[in-house]
């Protein structure tokens, strides 16, 4: 039999659990993974500003603001496309609400809070401009981009990638005040990287997304074409990678940057060379090491120049 000690832990546990379990639901709206990509790009275009890296409690709050208005995109994402990952065997059983673990209206309600808690961080603590800039993304990836681009075009990834570019231009907004090359520099490279990073998966996903008619590039026009759109856009990626250093990156990032993106042109080369679904697996593991080691060599060229 329980003591009465045993008993009140057991009860105790209960509300505990379930309020640990409500937080990591609430949590995977955001799209975590995709979250740690903002956070890790705009901490980057903060290093490289240059002038909150002395101002922990700045930085942040900057932080904050992108995690919210990022996580407020992600999550107004998964409230309009929870019919169509109810569909999708990659997110059917992986997203909280097609596994019923949090209703429509509450993971509405989450992403217009943060939303609203971001722009206002930002809004308050730094200047306007930032946090037009952070809420024309939430507008533009939430409502645009999943509402009207990802179901009518092909180049839906490429328009709305722009989006997942941002945060280092908010983040240097932020803490600057004004716009410059350097951040714009950073939102290409992040630009031009999320073609070949998400049609790597897409082309893995294929028959996923052909189940819910969305007109990825691989079901419309085919692997071939899209592995060739892939080749071309990691050309343009590494080549523009280089220009950051016109902006303060010294060896460390000239060596990083040459070595990454040999490796990504070899590894695109060699997908649209064979086309199996082994190396376009590969390919888009290797792209996500590529941005945040090229990123992570930004930080610490930043801080060693600090």
């Amino acid at each position: 039999m329980y003591q009465s000690s045993d008993l009140l832990a057991a009860v105790m546990r209960v509300p505990t659990m379930t309020t640990i379990s409500r937080f990591k639901h609430y949590l995977q709206l955001t799209k975590p993974s995709i979250m740690l990509l903002v956070l890790v790009t705009g901490a980057t275009g903060l290093v490289m500003e240059g002038s909150l890296t002395a101002q922990p409690a700045k930085f942040l709050l900057v932080m904050l603001g992108l995690f919210c208005t990022g996580g407020s995109a992600n999550a107004l994402n998964q409230y309009f496309e929870r019919d169509i990952d109810g569909r999708m065997t990659r997110t059917r059983k992986r997203r909280p609400l097609p596994m019923g673990h949090i209703s429509a209206a509450s993971a509405l309600g989450f992403a217009i809070l943060i939303g609203i808690a971001g722009v206002a961080i930002l809004a308050v603590c730094f200047n306007i401009f930032s946090a037009l800039l952070a809420l024309g993304t939430v507008v533009f990836y939430g409502f645009f981009y999943t509402l009207w681009l990802k179901p009518i075009t092909h180049q839906n990834i490429v328009i709305g990638g722009a989006a997942g570019a941002m945060a280092p231009v908010i983040a240097w907004v932020a803490a600057s005040g004004s716009l410059a090359i350097a951040p714009c520099l950073l939102f290409l490279i992040i630009f031009l990287w999320t073609p070949p990073h998400f049609w790597a998966l897409a082309l893995c996903l294929k028959e996923d997304y052909e189940k819910v008619n969305l007109p990825m590039l691989p079901v419309v026009k085919g692997d071939e074409a899209t592995l060739t759109q892939m080749y071309y856009y990691t050309l343009a990626l590494v080549a523009i990678s280089f220009g950051l250093l016109a902006y303060g990156m010294g060896l460390l990032y000239l060596v990083v940057a040459a070595v990454l993106g040999a490796v990504f042109i070899r590894k695109a080369f060699t997908a649209r060379k064979y086309r199996t679904l082994a190396l376009e697996r590969g390919l888009f593991r290797y792209s996500i090491v590529y941005l945040f080691v090229l990123f992570f060599a930004i930080i610490v060229e930043g801080i060693v120049a600090f």
